[in-house]
């Protein structure tokens, strides 16, 4: 049995325009899946004084750093933001200037949400896990879950209980006390990791709707927008392309005196040892003039007797 026509046209429907929160689900879930296989391959409590907190800090801290970096230079919109320059005809004006400051930080905000997603799941999920802030936190419990000898040193205490993560290293007469600092501690982490996930879930509810507040579009015209920029992209990345394609078969048929592909090939070209010398190398950006750049060695060979002016005729005798 075939699915119904309104069926089909239901799903891309409902998914157009929902790409990121997909996308951001996805990043959730392999956060998850990678902190488990982090946590159970590569955890191990040092269950030493001084060692415990700084181990259990690195391991809740420095992943959730390096995915935050990374999810910033994963967005592309980043780089735009970074590298893009103020376009020489966008028209003066103060209302314009508003205009572009209040649409930066809505692009600046929505990169650091789309950022937060992996490390905020870290944290979460590590938290609730507890395993980390057991380890950190465990010689810093209050002397009244330690059911022992009270007239101990603080240093053999704290020994004591920085030994409670591992159960191979707690003495039996301890084991109840043990259990009751991992559950205390336990506790107190996944209370911050659910209070973590209310506090980013009411943060980012809030933030959608200032958002949609203090937006100068109206809620279709903002749908409309956003349609509108991913169909550019995605017209943009084809048309990048084939554009770039094209413009390197010009400078492939130069060197070479035919195109890859092509099916008569009436004479080839041999080209020299310094034309050979002149393509070698590292490839960097050569400024040209004030509005062209030479892409590539092989380019910079080329341009002398091609300028992109020449593009499309070259392109119709191909």
């Amino acid at each position: 049995m075939g699915i119904p026509n309104f069926v089909q046209l239901t799903w891309p429907t409902f998914l157009k325009g929902k790409e990121v929160v997909i996308a951001n689900a996805i990043i959730a879930i392999l956060t998850i899946g990678g902190q488990q296989l982090f946590s159970f391959f590569t955890f191990s409590c040092p269950c030493h004084v001084g060692q415990n907190l700084i181990y259990g800090l690195a391991f809740l801290g420095v992943p959730a750093l390096i995915l935050l970096v990374v999810g910033y230079a994963l967005n592309n919109q980043t780089w735009r933001l970074v590298t893009g320059k103020r376009s020489p005809l966008q028209a003066e004006g103060t209302q314009n200037q508003l205009l572009q400051c209040k649409l930066t930080c809505f692009v600046l905000c929505s990169i650091t949400g789309r950022a937060l997603v992996a490390p905020v799941t870290w944290l979460a999920v590590t938290l609730i896990n507890g395993s980390y802030y057991v380890c950190a936190m465990s010689e810093y419990v209050s002397v009244y879950y330690y059911g022992a000898n009270p007239n101990i040193t603080a240093s053999d205490r704290k020994k004591i209980l920085a030994a409670f993560p591992c159960s191979q290293l707690v003495p039996p007469e301890l084991s109840r006390a043990r259990d009751e600092v991992i559950l205390l501690l336990r506790y107190q982490s996944q209370v911050a990791g659910w209070l973590l996930i209310a506090v980013v879930v009411i943060t980012v509810f809030l933030s959608y709707c200032l958002a949609s507040c203090f937006s100068p579009l109206s809620f279709l015209h903002f749908r409309y927008w956003t349609s509108y920029v991913h169909n550019e992209q995605e017209l943009f990345d084809e048309a990048t392309d084939q554009h770039s394609k094209l413009y390197a078969i010009q400078h492939i048929r130069k060197f070479f005196g035919f195109v890859p592909g092509s099916e008569n090939v009436g004479e080839i070209r041999i080209p020299s040892l310094r034309e050979w010398q002149a393509i070698s190398g590292l490839a960097f950006l050569k400024l040209v003039d004030e509005e062209h750049y030479d892409y590539s060695l092989l380019h910079d060979w080329a341009f002398d007797g091609l300028h992109p002016d020449c593009l499309i005729a070259l392109l119709q005798k191909g």
